[in-house]
């Protein structure tokens, strides 16, 4: 049992043997998935257990650092000075750093690396330090949250698409690149990232173009944690919910038929 347990750990990456610590300079971006810890990759993880530096976002599975050996740096990328506007480039700044000086450097980010999560941004930054950059898919939070509750976002019969758009700014913030009138008019599944706050305009937006208010939503606070929670609604409903239910960030919205597939239906 004490071999198969010590094989499988070299295999996960849980456990990495001294002569198996290659720390390949440069930088991994690694997409460390919605939050419960084994929902990372092997590849992820494996890099993980045999960085220097790990540099890491609030959100994904934080859990894992607690694994780390006493020697590997572990910086918050949220507590990394200069302000919120200087944060990205701060960021930046902090790999292309490390990485000069010899060090393998992860940074460890919630979901996927390239689904609202700047990788790219990052991926370029590191290019133009001619810094080595490998890129780890994650599982997103789009997906698998919905599902950890029950939801698919397809479902024959039901829905034969989903669209995934972000809700950190309103409808009608000219910041925002989303057609939300062109987005009323699909049949399909709406998943809403980073949209708590804003889903009272999001929904009233919808409706207005045509969707209708008894479209069945679903809320999924901190998915796939221990604290995860799902309140159900509707597009006519889901402002008052929010505030009722006290839905806090991080929450994955789905909009669309597909909620009352599974067990919970709505309310």
């Amino acid at each position: 049992a004490i071999r198969d347990a010590v094989v499988e750990g070299l295999r996960d990456g849980t456990l990495v043997a001294p002569h198996q610590r290659t720390r390949a300079t440069g930088v991994a971006l690694v997409g460390g998935g919605p939050g419960d810890p084994d929902l990372i990759t092997v590849r992820g993880r494996r890099l993980l257990a045999e960085a220097d530096v790990v540099i890491a976002d609030r959100l994904g599975p934080r859990d894992l650092l607690a694994e780390l050996p006493p020697h590997v740096e572990v910086i918050d990328a949220a507590k990394i000075p200069y302000g919120r506007f200087m944060a990205q480039e701060a960021i930046n700044n902090a790999l292309i750093e490390h990485a000069k000086q010899g060090k393998a450097v992860v940074r460890l980010k919630g979901g996927d690396p390239f689904v609202f999560g700047r990788g790219m941004e990052e991926a370029q930054a590191l290019a133009e330090a001619g810094i080595p950059c490998t890129v780890v898919p994650g599982i997103s939070s789009s997906i698998s949250v919905p599902g950890a509750v029950g939801i698919p976002v397809t479902h024959r019969g039901v829905a034969h698409e989903f669209t995934v758009v972000s809700g950190h700014v309103a409808p009608d913030d000219e910041r925002s690149l989303v057609d939300w009138a062109s987005l009323a008019k699909l049949t399909g599944t709406l998943v809403i990232l980073m949209g708590v706050d804003k889903i009272g305009r999001i929904a009233e937006t919808l409706v207005a173009h045509g969707r209708s208010p008894e479209t069945p939503v679903a809320l999924v606070q901190e998915g796939t944690t221990a604290a995860q929670r799902r309140v159900d609604a509707t597009l006519a409903t889901v402002a008052d919910r929010v505030v009722s239910e006290g839905v806090r960030p991080p929450a994955v919205i789905v909009v669309g038929d597909v909620v009352g597939v599974g067990p919970h239906g709505t309310a």
